[in-house]
């Protein structure tokens, strides 16, 4: 006999640059596998994870895929809890208005009630 069990709620955290390492494409690729499994996905975006984020990002100049389609299918899968740390984007000089996705700018404490509030937290 087989139970169903409700959602986790998957909190990710992406600290790292979109390029110089797979860091950044794991976890957007381990964010939307987990959404495949109908799990309730949190993504919080800190640090130097807050340039995924820039608009109009011209990857091909290093000879890399650009991220920003992967970002763009979030919504597709579900994936409507993105968040940005406002630090972050501050130290940055990033406008939460301009980036290439709608993201809720928080404060380190409202992340921190995600973190705890959640089932499962992934940091990469």
């Amino acid at each position: 006999m087989s139970t169903l069990q409700s959602p986790k709620t998957i909190t990710f955290i992406s600290r790292s640059t979109p390029y110089g390492s797979g860091r950044a494409k794991a976890c957007l690729d381990m964010v939307l596998s987990a959404a495949a499994f109908e799990q309730k996905i949190n993504l919080v975006f800190m640090d130097d994870g807050v340039w995924q984020l820039q608009a109009a990002q011209k990857p091909k100049s290093i000879d890399a895929k650009d991220l920003s389609a992967a970002l763009s299918a979030l919504p597709l899968f579900d994936v409507n809890n993105i968040f940005a740390e406002s630090k972050s984007l501050s130290a940055r000089d990033l406008d939460p208005a301009s980036l290439a996705i709608g993201v809720k700018a928080c404060s380190a404490e409202a992340i921190a009630v995600l973190i705890r509030e959640s089932d499962v937290v992934y940091q990469l």
